[in-house]
């Protein structure tokens, strides 16, 4: 299954490439080159959401979140974000900003050990 982004989904991730944030970068840097050979991709369209990564294989989306995702009606817009993309088939995973900054070794860990399951179950 392919997931692709609309026209304007597809500019604001090329956007959003360009304007990637520090915890971004950081856990972009740690997924590129991984152990278990997995593609990342970086701010990639699905529909007209932009998810921060996005590794095909084990249908997986990963949120990094800053502090804005905790005030006003944001908490309610990512929940209903995560359950548009779970009804396409993706498992969204969020790490807040702080934690990748902290402990990046341990969410890259995390990340590659829930794609690599997902990546196995979807092979068959």
């Amino acid at each position: 299954m392919r997931l692709e982004g609309s026209p304007s989904g597809k500019r604001n991730a090329k956007k959003l490439r360009r304007e990637m944030t520090p915890p971004e970068i950081a856990l972009w840097l740690a997924l590129r080159h991984n152990d278990a050979g997995l593609r990342f991709r970086k701010q990639h369209g699905v529909g007209d959401y932009v998810l921060d990564f996005y590794c095909a294989p084990a249908r997986l989306a990963i949120e990094v979140d800053g502090e804005v995702h905790g005030r006003g009606d944001r908490p309610a817009r990512d929940a209903e974000r995560d359950a548009a993309l779970t009804a396409q088939g993706l498992l969204v995973v969020r790490y807040p900003a702080s934690d990748v900054l902290r402990d990046l070794d341990h969410v890259e860990r995390q990340i590659i050990a829930v794609a690599v399951e997902r990546r196995d179950t979807f092979r068959g």
